[in-house]
Formats: structure tokens, C-alpha cells, sequence
């Protein structure tokens, strides 16, 4: 059984105990999910058909994770922290378990989570041996008196939280992982002998996951194993509050994409931003800043975007995007590439 597909099933036994706590139930309101694996080169003839197949059910296993929270009565908070954990067992995703390896061989993990009504936020970034860090991101926004730990300093702060699981660095090792290291680095000596600039690095994607809860509250989380190749510490977007991840009470966004590009236009913010001051639908707030502000200025990628009526817009501007939604409605997706 596929570690993701565990992962399901051990968050799913836990709802009896969601349920229990819930209030209202009779009163709830429809529930949202969005859930992303990362945007990029993903067109067709890439995937072979098993690796579509593995992918979707990925996908799949995490949207029900994330799903059947929200139906037994649960946060958003939990429903998103699901979903992400789901996404950060698979080795088919750039985050936890299929984590792309730094310039050093090794691997530098990010994670951040935002609950819209309280805006409470918790972030975590170059970690070396949680094994889910989005738990660990969850754990500094209810257990510390911070926003964002990193590095040592965020390691020491698991070390006081027994109940994270830890694991050595390599256990973050994948073989298609490995390849790509390998070809970021000979293209970066082709093009050192050639006496050219080097190449930007490369990115591989990012999970993500949104939710809207049957009290009305939304959350937002994201998690990522950055940049193949990347050098000095290089921190993306996915843990920076109002970059990669946002959330308030009207709207909630995780992104995927050439970070530094949404770092530079806060992109997660930006989005919610223009649904809360100019009045700008979700859609046409994400399709603007993720057709129009990034490509303008040399960026791609995407993101996932909820807001408070269950409205679910995702947009990006690559060849593809892993994605899959629930809407208020019940209606249930999953889609890869572009015009799905």
C-alpha cells in the first residue's frame, strides 16, 4: 500500500474524535476544498500512463483526506494540514518524501500554514529531518510566540515536540530526484565552460492545499522542497506569509511557481487584496496577477484561491498544474494539464 494511501487512512480514523467536537452540525454550511501539487513543464507526452494514473491517485488520496474532515465537522485548519500531509508522503510531489536536492546533495524543506479568521500563521524553512513540515509549521503558529522559524533554530524547536516525527535526510532521497540534481549540474558546467552566466535554477513544483469549513472560516497551507540545485540557503515563497501563502476571512490562496517572482509581488496577498478593496471577484483577481503581474515580469507558475462563499478559482500560466477540488456543491475534480 502506497505510503500516501496510509497516510489517508490513518488521518480518516481520527474523525470520529473531529466529529465529536464539532458544534451545530445540523447548521453547518457547504464545505470547499482545493488542493495542488505543484505547476510547471507538465504537458502530455511527459507522464507515461502509470505515472498519470499514480499521480491522480495522489491527488485523490490527499483531497479526501482534506474532505473527510470538512464533511465530519472539522477546521479548515485541519482539513488543509490533511490534505498537504497526504501530498508530503508521496514521492510524486515536490515536498517531504519527493523533495528535490539542494546544490550540497542534500534537502531543504519549507512549510507554512495561515487560518483566515484568527490570521494566525506559522512557517518553517530549511529543515533537514521533519518529516512532515507542515506539522511542524502548524506546531510554531500554536506553540510559539513567532511567525517563522528556520533552519537550526526551527530544528531545536521540533526537538522539544516529541510527537513530530523525525528522519534522517536522506529519507527524502528519490531516484527520479537524484537524476534531476545531476542534469542541473551538468548543465551548470556546460555552461561554465562555455563562459556563460549560470543558469537559473530549476524549480519542480510545490503542494498546497486551501479549505473553506462549515463555520465559515478558511485556512490556507503550503509545502515545498524548493529549487533543484539551489545554493546558500535559497528560500522560495512557500513559507513567506502574503508570497506563497494567505489567508483571511473572505479569501485564501497557496501558490507554486518561480518563487522569487511571488515573493516580489506577494502574490497570495495581492490576490486577496484586490478581492477585499477593489471588490474584484476571485477569479478575476487570481487570473490578473497570475496571467497579467508575474508573466510581465519573466515569472510563471499558479495557484489555488477559495473564498468565503466556496468560489474556487486556479488559475496558471505554465504547460500544466497538478490540482483537484471539492466545491460547495459536492462537484469533484482532478486535472493535470492545461484545458482540463
Amino acid at each position: 500500500m502506497p505510503p500516501f494511501v496510509r497516510a489517508a487512512l490513518f488521518l480518516a480514523c481520527l474523525l470520529p474524535a473531529v466529529a465529536a467536537s464539532a458544534t451545530g452540525a445540523a447548521e453547518q454550511r457547504p464545505t470547499a476544498l482545493a488542493i495542488h501539487g505543484g505547476a510547471g513543464v507538465i504537458e502530455r507526452g511527459s507522464l507515461s500512463a502509470e505515472d498519470e494514473r499514480e499521480i491522480r491517485a495522489a491527488l485523490d488520496a490527499a483531497l479526501d483526506a482534506g474532505h473527510a474532515v470538512l464533511a465530519a465537522g472539522g477546521t479548515a485548519l485541519d482539513a488543509v494540514e490533511a490534505s498537504v500531509r497526504v501530498l508530503e508522503e508521496s514521492p510524486r510531489f515536490n515536498a517531504g518524501k519527493g523533495a528535490v536536492f539542494n546544490a550540497e546533495g542534500g534537502h531543504e524543506l519549507d512549510a507554512s500554514v495561515m487560518e483566515g479568521h484568527t490570521r494566525r500563521a506559522g512557517a518553517v524553512a530549511a529543515v533537514t529531518t521533519v518529516r512532515n513540515p507542515v506539522r511542524l509549521a502548524r506546531r510554531v503558529m500554536e506553540r510559539s510566540p513567532h511567525v517563522m522559524l528556520i533552519g537550526q533554530g526551527a530544528e531545536r524547536f521540533a526537538d522539544e515536540h516529541p510527537d513530530l516525527e523525525r528522519v534522517p535526510n536522506a529519507w527524502f532521497d528519490t531516484p527520479h530526484r537524484r537524476e534531476q540534481l545531476e542534469r542541473a549540474r551538468e548543465r551548470e558546467r556546460a555552461q561554465r565552460d562555455a563562459g556563460l552566466a549560470a543558469p537559473a535554477a530549476t524549480y519542480f513544483g510545490t503542494v498546497g492545499a486551501v479549505a473553506l469549513d462549515a463555520h465559515g472560516h478558511l485556512a490556507a497551507a503550503t509545502s515545498t522542497g524548493g529549487m533543484t540545485n539551489k545554493r546558500w540557503g535559497r528560500v522560495g515563497d512557500s513559507p513567506l506569509i502574503g508570497a506563497g501563502t494567505w489567508a483571511d476571512a473572505r479569501c485564501a490562496v497557496s501558490a507554486t511557481g518561480w518563487g522569487e517572482f511571488f515573493i516580489r509581488n506577494a502574490v497570495a496577498h495581492d490576490i486577496c487584496a484586490r478581492v477585499a478593496y477593489r471588490g474584484d471577484s476571485l477569479q478575476a483577481a487570481a487570473d490578473e496577477v497570475v496571467g497579467r503581474v508575474i508573466p510581465e515580469q519573466g515569472g510563471d507558475g499558479g495557484v489555488i484561491a477559495l473564498d468565503a462563499d466556496g468560489r474556487i478559482a486556479l488559475p496558471f500560466n505554465t504547460a500544466g498544474m497538478y490540482r483537484a477540488w471539492i466545491g460547495p456543491d459536492g462537484s469533484r475534480g482532478t486535472a493535470i494539464f492545461e484545458g482540463e
